[in-house]
């Protein structure tokens, strides 16, 4: 009698379940390659936006409307902002390249011959996606602020300021709007300006100071600019009564501007924006929360848009999803002059733009899985709920 060995492996139920590991192969090949593209494009787009930024400030500095010193503090500021408000695109286009490659190389075929469905893919992607919206909500609502909030105060400061910045040798400065003239011909390493004249227009009275010399010097009672062995010429246009004064040392005080800073609305800090009912103040928190929530809903829509033909090249869908991403940020901004201007209802404004993705990601995943798919999907999660 032959007795029948059963070759069953006679596995404790729920064993695959507990073996298998939180963080897959697969999870962090996605997750790693994805992390270095992402740091790539961002670095390149915030590099090229800065960059634009850098030269407006700049020319400032030229100007005399920024000092040097502050120069490269509202460079990094800028920097800051810049690399938040980039961040949904930089991912956006970091999806698009990775799946698009792995399309290519034929690797979302054999995720797929191993029984790999589209669930794989959001979770590899989400991995890195759900914690990069956690922080880019942070960055958002208050780093973001922060820094439009440092820039302004040293623009402002600069401004108070700005009176005699910018004086370069050989060349006439103009300030207060033409009334004050300023011109030096040399000055040497110690700050000392040499051969120096000037022309102040003060209630219609005209005053042009020469002098040999002239220095910054900062005393207790405010800024003061000194001038060395020169004349000064006082009088009225037209007029014969001129005085004309003799001096070897002569101080004229440079009248410190007092403002308010007034904060645009980019600045105000989150705890004001949540307790306002003020619909501008609505419209920015609006715009502020649209950071994150374009991380998860454009990388939402990435995942089907990277499919592309095997010969199609890494960049097959780019121009769609270029496309996509500018019409998103412009309905943002549309929506959001909506909601100021009253002409849609405030929450209508918050949830609109965001319910439309949907519906196209909606669109694509049915495009690559078929309608029926959807539905069943779909019909899925109800009957769970």
């Amino acid at each position: 009698m032959i007795e029948e060995i059963s070759l069953e492996a006679n596995w404790p139920e729920g064993y695959k379940i507990g073996r298998r590991p939180m963080i897959t192969v697969l999870d962090k090949m996605i997750a790693l390659d994805l992390t270095r593209t992402l740091l790539s494009v961002w670095t390149v787009i915030v590099v090229i936006i800065v960059s634009r930024a850098f030269i407006r400030v700049l020319q400032k500095a030229i100007e005399g409307q920024v000092s040097n010193e502050t120069l490269l503090t509202i460079l990094s500021l800028k920097t800051v902002i810049a690399g938040v408000e980039l961040l949904p695109a930089a991912l956006f286009m970091a999806v698009l390249m990775v799946l698009g490659r792995m399309y290519r190389d034929q690797e979302m075929s054999a995720i797929a011959s191993a029984g790999g469905g589209i669930g794989i893919i959001y979770r590899a992607v989400f991995l890195l996606v759900l914690p990069l919206s956690v922080l880019a909500t942070g960055l958002s609502l208050y780093a973001a602020p922060w820094a439009e909030a440092g820039i302004e105060k040293l623009m402002h400061q600069d401004e108070e300021s700005s009176d005699l910045r910018g004086i370069a040798a050989g060349k006439f400065s103009e300030y207060s709007q033409g009334d004050l003239v300023f011109y030096v011909e040399k000055i040497t390493a110690d700050k000392k300006m040499h051969n120096v004249f000037v022309q102040n227009r003060q209630h219609g009275k005209l005053a042009i100071i020469n002098s040999q010399t002239a220095r910054l010097q900062d005393l207790p009672d405010g800024r003061y600019i000194v001038f060395e062995h020169g004349e000064q010429v006082q009088g009225q246009p037209g007029n014969l009564d001129y005085v004309v004064e003799q001096f070897n040392e002569y101080a004229v005080r440079i009248e410190a501007k007092n403002s308010v800073v007034n904060f645009h609305r980019n600045a105000v800090a989150v705890d004001k924006l949540w307790n306002s009912d003020v619909i501008t103040d609505i419209a920015e928190l609006q715009r502020r929360f649209s950071i994150p929530a374009g991380i998860l809903l454009l990388t939402f829509l990435a995942v089907p848009l990277a499919q592309i033909s095997p010969r199609g090249g890494v960049y097959g869908n780019m121009l769609t999803g270029f496309l996509i991403y500018f019409s998103y940020g412009n309905f943002v901004h549309i929506s959001q002059g909506w909601v100021i201007k009253e002409t849609i209802p405030a929450w209508l404004g918050s949830v609109g733009v965001n319910v439309f993705l949907c519906i196209i990601g909606g669109i694509l995943l049915a495009r690559l899985y078929g309608w029926q798919w959807l539905m069943i999907k779909i019909r899925e999660r109800v009957k769970g709920i």
